[in-house]
């Protein structure tokens, strides 16, 4: 196991911003810990799509494939565990996990996406995953033309109504409670027929994961075959904040375009990093990040030995 030995770089998170960047320094020879408790958010998803090559994949197998791909790198190994707590600077950072694990390491990549808040909408969470999304690249081709429900609200509604758009227009709007629309916001949608329901949503009534209406407060039921909604996303670790990286409001850690923080040796990619929430974007940012850690790396060894 290499947690007896200085690793060049340990990733925290296992998701495609990780696994990417495993694949770039377990190529230019590095030795990586990838740390990941296998939970990944996009599980309740039956297919993943916008990734080319990978188009309609099954999350499971597309980890599966990838850790079969860098299985060929010997110099990068993955732990099933948790990070609870990192310490240290730049070259000497010192990592332990839930299961009583440690590791030291020269850089650190944080990668470990977001999590979802309890969806406190009865029966939402039966059909998220199956009928009920929160990215319509990812999952609009497949409710094409379907009547949908669209649970917004405020100025994200109103950038999300035209998007869908493109998909259906045969949707209607539910903002389970007060709409935080201006009178210029509910004429414009009036004037496209959209419906607007600002009653709160009492259920969302499914068959084996597929929606069949969504029903309110007031009575009214909604026949439809799909929803989206707006998730409420949490980071998934406060690690970043306890080695001093900074963060915006909403818990994402700011970094450069390759991924540095302001912390030195300290990296961040993927959905922890970003609200580009697309498997292909987080893939992307792994790489990017990867690559400047490689770099970052072998110049330090190159001046040292100058």
């Amino acid at each position: 196991m290499m947690k007896d030995q200085l690793l060049d770089a340990v990733i925290i998170g296992g998701g495609p911003a990780g696994l990417n960047a495993a694949l770039m320094l377990g190529r230019a020879r590095k030795k990586v810990a990838v740390i990941d408790e296998g939970r990944p958010r996009n599980a309740v998803t039956r297919e993943s799509h916008g990734f080319l090559t990978r188009d309609g994949i099954q999350p499971d197998e597309f980890r599966r494939i990838a850790k079969e791909q860098i299985g060929a790198y010997p110099s990068v190994s993955f732990v099933k565990d948790i990070a609870v707590s990192v310490a240290g600077t730049d070259g000497s950072f010192r990592i332990a996990t839930a299961n009583g694990q440690t590791f030291a390491s020269r850089k650190l990549l944080f990668a470990f996406g977001m999590k979802d808040r309890p969806l406190a909408i009865p029966g939402l969470a039966e059909v998220y995953g199956k009928s009920a999304f929160v990215c319509p690249y990812c999952d609009g081709w497949e409710l094409r033309d379907e009547p949908l429900v669209i649970i917004h609200q405020g100025a994200d509604l109103m950038h999300f109504a035209p998007l869908i758009s493109g998909w259906t227009k045969r949707f209607v709007v539910c903002t389970n409670g007060p709409d935080g629309l201006s009178d210029a916001e509910r004429e414009e949608l009036r004037r496209r027929q959209i419906p607007l329901f600002d009653a709160p949503i009492r259920s969302v009534d499914s068959n084996e994961g597929i929606v069949r209406q969504v029903v309110l407060e007031d009575g009214t039921a909604i026949p439809c075959r799909g929803i989206f909604f707006k998730p409420l996303l949490v980071p998934g670790s406060d690690l970043p904040q306890a080695i001093g990286c900074e963060v915006t409001e909403a818990g994402i850690v700011v970094t450069d375009e390759f991924g540095k923080t302001n912390i030195p040796g300290v990296y961040s990619a993927g959905d922890a990093a970003s609200q580009r929430h697309q498997v292909i974007a987080a893939a992307s940012m792994g790489a990017f990040a990867a690559a400047a850690m490689n770099n970052e790396m072998n110049l330090e060894a190159w001046r040292s030995n100058g």
